[in-house]
């Protein structure tokens, strides 16, 4: 009989997911809040401490931390020594890790969160159990993601088992995972140390997603984000208007770093990475007319950044030209009613910003 070992932090899916593995022969190991999901769920289990016959301490730090686990995972097992160091010391195979880690980065986000809080939030046991089944993956399957659930288990219905190109694929998607999660950690500790320079840099990004082509239209494109984005155009949230392309994405973020420079009202205008018009004022309509004024001809087809809310007055005069995407952290109601009538004008509001008029924000 297969064994799976399960213990995941994203639920998704999971018990159907391994009510099917038990169907498909499966017999599985399982741990804390996962075991206790898939019992409540009529899923039969078997808790990791019948596997390694030691308690769960240290309010779960020390639990999947043992050769019992570790030796089943990384096991060769066409060598014949690897096998009879199991048969030696009574421990079983394990044909497929379901891990997915400690939501550092949700516990991150949060307001308030504590950095004890984020400490016990880093993940030890489910990194070191993936790193192993990654390691062998020419025997076992290792899953970190629910969206690989479906095809791993119509591989196994159609072969009784994952293919190894999939089982290489799910083994590089582990190491990505876990590289991420170690530099989003390395990059908090780095900033609460205060280290400005250290000695190496470990930065990781996510996928926001595909874009339609690159900076030329036979060039392919993705787009990325930071962690620790803070106000760029990865952080906003697009309301309204077309989907971005590379060149749009490139000068909404020239326009909000130079926006970060100024705390009175602002407009800049930028256009295929130019600064085409930035105005100041007292109020965002005086800052607009000054930053039009500035090169009337340019802006045409470009993209503005305010660092105040759109008013009404202000939407009026934009909606005069084509634009390509108008950057605010807010928006009248009636402001915003009068742009979204440029059916091709994107229209961002950011929501999450801890001080909008801050130029290190």
């Amino acid at each position: 009989m297969k064994r799976a070992l399960i213990s995941v932090s994203d639920k998704t899916g999971i018990v159907e997911f391994t009510k099917e593995l038990v169907s498909l022969g499966y017999e599985v190991i399982s741990t804390g809040g996962t075991k206790k999901t898939l019992d409540e769920a009529g899923v039969k289990t078997i808790g990791i401490s019948e596997i390694t016959n030691f308690p769960e301490i240290m309010d779960g730090r020390v639990k999947t931390l043992h050769p019992n686990v570790h030796g089943g995972l990384l096991c060769v097992r066409d060598n014949q020594e690897h096998l009879k160091a199991l048969e030696e010391n009574n421990i079983d195979l394990i044909d497929m890790v379901v891990v997915n880690l400690y939501p550092f980065k949700k516990t991150l986000e949060k307001e308030g969160t504590t950095h004890e809080e984020l400490i016990e939030n880093i993940d030890i046991g489910g990194p070191s159990m993936l790193r192993s089944a990654a390691k062998n993956h020419k025997f076992v399957t290792v899953v970190v993601d629910p969206k690989d659930y479906k095809k791993i288990l119509l591989e196994i219905k159609d072969s009784g088992d994952t293919e190894l190109t999939t089982r290489e694929e799910l083994a590089a998607k582990v190491f990505r995972h876990t590289a991420g999660y170690d530099s989003l950690i390395a990059e908090y500790l780095t900033k609460k140390s205060g280290v400005e320079f250290p000695e190496s840099i470990t930065v990781t990004y996510e996928k926001v997603q595909d874009l339609r082509y690159g900076e030329n239209p036979h060039q392919r494109a993705g787009f990325y984000k930071n962690a620790f984005a803070g106000y760029s155009i990865s952080t906003g949230k697009q309301l309204h208007g077309k989907e971005l392309s590379y060149n749009n994405i490139q000068d909404a973020n020239s326009a909000l770093e130079i926006l970060k420079e100024f705390s009175l009202p602002t407009v800049v205008a930028v256009k295929h990475m130019n600064p085409c018009g930035i105005g100041c004022g007292e109020s965002i309509l005086e800052a607009w007319d000054k930053a039009y004024a500035a090169d009337p001809v340019s802006i045409f087809g470009g993209i503005i950044a305010l660092n105040r809310v759109v008013t009404k007055e202000v939407a009026e005069k934009i909606s005069e030209l084509f634009l390509e995407i108008v950057i605010a952290p807010g928006y009248e109601k009636d402001a915003f009613e009068v742009i979204s009538k440029k059916k091709n004008t994107g229209n961002f509001y950011f929501t999450k910003q801890p001080n909008l008029y801050s130029k290190n924000a």
